[in-house]
């Protein structure tokens, strides 16, 4: 006789979705994770980019957008499918029903081939994309706050296998103006969701976040990756599958004030995302970001870098900084 475990609806509740940092791990253990990830294909006006996503579970979700990749071939205003299905055996194989996307897909984790309903085939190559400023050297006047080798110029920080955790950290020293460049690495979780999925966030002078979290094939809301939180939502979503190293290209301007210490402009922000400006120039009219830490006062500006803590394994490397002049 087949023994079913009732679990009470409180334990399972209580029970965090697996989070894989290790890529290799990830790949051995998650038939997913191979089929997850981003594929391009075709030429012309018949150039289709595609976004696989894992979900947990055998489910999948994929992207199939007209012209290409975000950032490549693929800008706001052109079509973007969404198809739900599943895979099974290391394999995806799934048809839309709901009229929206007339698409048969099939992937077996190196191709995707797209069937439309008038018959044509389209077939699709795997793709992994780097950031053009991946592993950037800092340059000469750049301030390192992180190498890989210690954390001595964070508060609340801890480092380990060479990257700097995402437990709140804050950088000792302060900053106005200044340009900064950051790389961060999201948990894969294929079972979380939401704000639940890979979550952090790096704070600007303490106080306006550049947001991070596993959003690879998400609409790019202002509380995903690319997005300022609470102020505005990246031009497009230029976030990669997790367990790549992504990169932030940040150009801060601090906050203005006269001589009696009133504010007489607010900070503005110019944000690359793996290389594609996704903000530029943007005015960050809020006193704070949703929780953000705020720990310097309003009238000054001068600020510390902060990595949010989140709850998720998510990690950090790389990190200098230019003050500005």
């Amino acid at each position: 006789m087949l023994a079913l475990a009732i679990i009470p609806a409180h334990a399972a509740e209580k029970e965090k979705p697996k989070a894989w940092i290790d890529p290799e791990v990830a790949k051995a253990e998650d038939p997913q994770f191979q089929l997850q990830g981003e594929y391009v294909g075709g030429e012309g006006d018949a150039k289709y980019g595609a976004q696989v996503v894992a979900q947990g579970g055998g489910r999948l979700d994929v992207y199939i957008l007209e012209g290409g990749l975000p950032g490549a071939g693929w800008e706001p205003g052109k079509t973007r499918n969404h198809i739900r299905g599943v895979s099974a055996n290391g394999i995806m194989s799934l048809r839309d029903k709901t009229g929206v996307a007339p698409f048969f897909v099939g992937t077996d984790g190196e191709k995707l081939t797209i069937k439309t309903a008038d018959g044509k085939q389209h077939i699709l190559d795997r793709i992994e994309r780097k950031s053009p400023t991946l592993g950037a050297k800092p340059p000469e006047g750049a301030i390192v706050l992180f190498d890989g080798t210690d954390a001595e110029k964070w508060e609340n920080a801890k480092v380990e296998n060479g990257y700097l955790l995402s437990t709140g950290a804050t950088s000792k020293e302060t900053f106005a103006d200044y340009h900064l460049h950051l790389e961060f690495r999201t948990p894969y979780m294929p079972a979380a969701r939401g704000q639940g999925r890979g979550n952090s966030g790096i704070y600007h002078s303490g106080r306006w976040e550049t947001q991070v979290l596993d959003s690879f094939g998400l609409d790019g809301k202002d509380n995903e990756t690319g997005g300022i939180y609470s102020i505005s939502k990246p031009r497009l979503n230029m976030c990669l599958p997790p367990l790549a190293w992504q990169t932030y290209d940040v150009d801060f301007t601090a906050a203005k004030f006269d001589a009696e210490g009133k504010r007489t402009a607010w900070p503005r922000i110019t944000v690359k995302l793996n290389g594609v400006l996704v903000h530029e120039d943007l005015e960050l009219n809020k006193d704070f970001t949703t929780s953000a830490p705020i720990t310097t006062p309003l009238e000054t500006p001068f600020g510390p870098v902060h990595l949010q803590n989140h709850g998720n394994p998510v990690v950090y490397r790389n990190i200098w900084i230019v003050p500005g002049k």
